[in-house]
C-alpha cells in the first residue's frame, strides 16, 4: 500500500466514523433530554427486562464502532452492484437508527418508534445480507447490532403494550 493509498484509506475510515458519530449524536441529544424527564422516569411504564440506563451508552458506543468499521470495509471493497446496495442500506439503517431516538424520546411516540425500529430490523438484516456478498467480516461485524436491535424491538413493543 502506498502512502497515498494509505492516506485515502484512513480518510475513508474517518468519514465512516464521522457519519456514524453524527447519527449517534442526533440520537443522543433526543435521548439525554428525555431520559431525565418525568415522562420517561415516572410516567412511562417499562418492562422488567429493561437494562439500567447506564448500560446503554457503553453498548451503543461499541455498536456504533462496529457499524462504522463494517461500512468502511464494504466501501473499501471492489465496486459492484452488491457493494452499492450494501452502502445504500448502511446509510438507510443509520438514518432509521437516528430517527428512532427522535421519535421515541424526542416526540415521545413509542408506537411510531416501534414502526421505525421494525423497519430498522429489516434494514440491518438486508445490509448484513448485502455486506456478506462483498466482505463477510463486514457482515459479521453488525451481528451484535442486529441482536441488540432485535432486543430493543422487544423492549419497545413491551413499552407500547404496557402503556396502551
Amino acid at each position: 500500500m502506498t502512502e497515498r493509498t494509505r492516506g485515502a484509506s484512513l480518510l475513508g475510515l474517518g468519514a465512516f466514523v464521522a457519519v456514524t458519530a453524527i447519527a449517534a449524536g442526533i440520537g443522543a441529544v433526543a435521548t439525554q433530554k428525555s431520559v431525565r424527564s418525568p415522562w420517561y422516569r415516572f410516567a412511562l411504564k417499562k418492562p422488567s427486562f429493561q437494562p439500567p440506563n447506564k448500560a446503554f451508552a457503553p453498548v451503543w458506543t461499541a455498536l456504533y464502532g462496529l457499524i462504522a468499521v463494517s461500512g468502511y470495509r464494504v466501501w473499501k471493497a471492489e465496486p459492484s452492484p452488491a457493494r452499492t446496495r450494501a452502502l445504500a442500506l448502511w446509510g438507510s439503517q443509520l438514518a432509521l437508527n437516528a430517527a428512532w431516538s427522535a421519535i421515541f424520546f424526542g416526540a415521545r411516540k413509542p408506537g411510531a418508534a416501534l414502526l421505525d425500529i421494525g423497519a430498522l430490523d429489516v434494514a440491518v438484516a438486508a445490509y448484513a445480507n448485502e455486506a456478506r456478498k462483498v466482505d463477510t467480516t463486514a457482515a459479521w461485524l453488525v451481528a451484535p447490532y442486529a441482536a441488540w436491535t432485535g432486543f430493543a424491538t422487544a423492549l419497545n413493543g413491551d413499552i407500547v403494550r404496557l402503556n396502551a
